[in-house]
């Protein structure tokens, strides 16, 4: 195992999987210019090993994350429109680092996410929240709208519902956040390591490249728009390479030869 502490987060590696925590319980890990940083190399740094199969965020303590922290709000209320739009661009980098990275990410939602937490959660792959856990965009309550966050949120839940989260800044709890797809499951505080573990399972199972691969063929078929010639091009070739690749060639072995492909890992974690 290794592990590394920073000011504002922990990143472990361990047995394939990289997860990174956010770790200022004080203030419900509250997000910081700080934080934004680091998280932004975390993810960077974790989807260029090679050797991780899944990456998994949580927040230390009794949240989440409570959206930005109460201090840097107020340090950028005194920004100037120039380093306004600097510092709202770290923040979505962070967000576009997320969501592009090549290993699939799993989110562990409990207590509270607001504001900002919800571009997090939003941009990783596959979100599980503890049943009492609170969401709100509580945006529009400060007087502003949640730009950075937008992007990910709508691709995520759609317009209809963006429009009534977003624009009534309401709290909500988990079931809701369920039925707006902005989490894949709900389940209660005993669950969730059982449930963490089985999505761990899956994806040890799983051959590593592949899954990059479809990652990869989602975001090439969802940014596509229409089923177009070259998409169906790329498509036909990609499942061509990668039946002649490593990976295909011991998958359709070991299929054949009744046995488990050398990919299947076990974790304890």
């Amino acid at each position: 195992m290794m592990m590394n502490n920073k000011n504002t987060i922990i990143v472990k590696y361990e047995d394939y999987i990289a997860t990174i925590m956010l770790n200022r319980p004080d203030v419900r890990n509250a997000m910081n210019d700080l934080m934004i940083s680091e998280l932004t190399t975390a993810f960077e740094e974790a989807g260029r090993q090679n050797d991780i199969r899944l990456l998994i965020l949580r927040g230390n303590g009794k949240s989440f994350c409570a959206g930005a922290d109460l201090n840097y709000m107020k340090s950028i209320s005194g920004f100037g429109v120039e380093e306004n739009v600097r510092d709202a661009q770290k923040l979505a980098a962070l967000f576009k680092t997320v969501y592009d990275c090549p290993v699939p990410t799993l989110a562990v939602v409990h207590g509270a996410a607001f504001g900002g937490a919800n571009g997090l959660l939003a941009a990783c792959d596959i979100v599980i929240t503890e049943e009492n856990t609170t969401f709100a965009f509580s945006e529009v309550k400060l007087g502003i709208a949640p730009e950075t966050i937008a992007p990910f949120v709508v691709k995520r839940i759609g317009e209809y519902g963006a429009k009534e989260l977003m624009t009534t800044g309401k709290r909500f709890k988990a079931r809701e956040a369920e039925k707006w797809h902005l989490v894949n499951q709900v389940v209660t505080e005993t669950e969730m390591e059982e449930v963490v573990d089985k999505y761990i399972k899956e994806f040890m199972s799983s051959a590593p490249g592949a899954v990059k691969a479809t990652k990869e063929l989602i975001r090439k078929v969802t940014e596509a728009g229409d089923i177009s010639k070259e998409l169906i091009d790329y498509t036909a070739e990609k499942i061509a390479e990668l039946r002649a690749a490593e990976e295909g060639q011991e998958g359709m072995a070991a299929f054949l030869e009744k046995r488990k492909a050398n990919w299947v890992k076990s974790s304890d974690q």
